[in-house]
């Protein structure tokens, strides 16, 4: 058996490196190409991904779409994702110049802003588009940038995707660490992004409607930034038609407090606050979120 996933790490580790060359040799057109090809063999072969996201998505949205709707999302994704992976290895390594020149942004307003009032800024963002490439945008304009992430399993590529964060300017959290080292970032007005749309036993959650349907959703940036002053802002950045992206930031969602003090209830408030921006989002761009994880997986 480990032998089996040590081969299987070292696999995986040697087509990361061999796409990442090629991906960088290519001109951007046909790494795109070859990004959109990836994706599409990729959704060929995870069948059991397919049926995941047909499921999650008759739950979110039941008969208002039709069984070749669903299909035809599941698709557009994997082929959205395979060239945002190769945009990726390429603005992280030979191609960084490339980042500003194929990034629209509106909202950047609100952004700045809060950026500017020195307290931190806590992006709501999700696993939708190129999460990773927004804060790299962000990075880029000169702002101090933040990423949490999970440690891989495998130290090769995990060590691999550090670099490139680095190499976009952004600075890496690992999910493990004390929640004081991110509020001391916070509190040196740096920005890091909160992704508040997977189901997890790790993350301090209260669980709210998700598309109609009850799910656990993360609080803890209802709770940091109560406690930092931190602002809390909507941001994505979704995959435009013409090869190009879209980087969408709504406007601050202020911090609930209760004339009670009833702070259990505030950082609902605020917590849902911030899950309906996202979740119409989600719903804008179906086509681009990570329908294969069950947003429904924890019951109450």
């Amino acid at each position: 058996m480990k032998l089996a996933q040590e081969f299987r790490r070292k696999s995986v580790y040697s087509i990361a490196v061999m796409f990442d060359r090629l991906f960088n040799y290519l001109p951007r057109p046909l790494a795109l190409f070859a990004g959109s090809w990836l994706g599409l063999v990729a959704h060929k072969i995870v069948t059991r991904d397919q049926m995941r996201m047909f499921r999650h998505l008759s739950i979110a949205y039941e008969n208002s779409l039709s069984a070749n709707e669903k299909t035809v999302i599941g698709r557009t994704f994997y082929i959205s994702s395979g060239r945002n992976i190769a945009d990726l290895m390429r603005f992280s390594s030979l191609h960084a110049d490339e980042i500003l020149k194929v990034v629209d942004c509106s909202g950047i307003k609100y952004f700045e802003r809060a950026y500017n009032r020195g307290k931190g800024v806590l992006g709501i963002t999700g696993h939708l588009g190129n999460f990773e490439l927004l804060a790299a945008y962000l990075a880029k304009l000169g702002y101090k940038v933040g990423a949490i992430g999970r440690k891989l399993a495998d130290s090769k590529l995990n060590n691999l995707l550090l670099e490139k964060r680095q190499k976009m300017g952004i600075v890496n959290f690992d999910s493990t660490e004390p929640p004081q080292k991110i509020i001391s970032w916070l509190r040196a007005g740096g920005a890091i992004g909160a992704a508040i749309d997977l189901d997890s036993t790790k993350l301090r959650s209260v669980f709210l409607p998700t598309f109609g349907r009850i799910s656990k959703v993360p609080a803890g940036q209802s709770i940091i930034a109560a406690r930092t002053g931190a602002a809390l802002i909507p941001m994505v950045c979704i995959r435009t038609n013409l090869g190009r992206y879209q980087v969408i930031i709504k406007p601050e969602i202020p911090i609930t407090y209760t004339s009670n003090g009833d702070s259990e209830a505030d950082i609902i408030q605020t917590t849902l606050d911030c899950h309906h921006v996202l979740e119409k989002l989600i719903d804008q761009y179906r086509e681009q979120w990570i329908w294969m994880h069950n947003r429904w997986h924890s019951a109450p």
